[in-house]
């Protein structure tokens, strides 16, 4: 991905938060994306699962098996590593 591309997501209580989509990583069939948070407070990165609804919608979806979210984050890892510098 060349451009900053922004997500806005909203949770249950009608809070929103803006991430950058760093990557869309396909693993066992299924797409995460892969965010960091704009807040400069919060320099986490998110895993979520991605369903694609058409091509202007998705769904996301929290990933609870910590396996897939360490082998997700490892795939964006190699992918990246001549980008990012990460702490191990």
């Amino acid at each position: 991905m060349d451009e900053q591309e922004i997500l806005v997501l909203s949770d249950e209580m009608g809070g929103e938060a803006e991430f950058e989509i760093l990557d869309l990583v396909e693993y066992e069939g299924k797409e995460y994306a892969v965010l960091l948070p704009t807040d400069e407070n919060d320099t986490g990165i998110v895993i979520l699962e991605m369903t694609v609804i058409d091509e202007e919608n998705a769904d996301y979806a929290d990933v609870e098996d910590e396996a897939v979210l360490n082998a997700v984050f490892e795939i964006f890892k190699e992918a990246h590593k001549d980008e990012f510098d990460f702490a191990d």
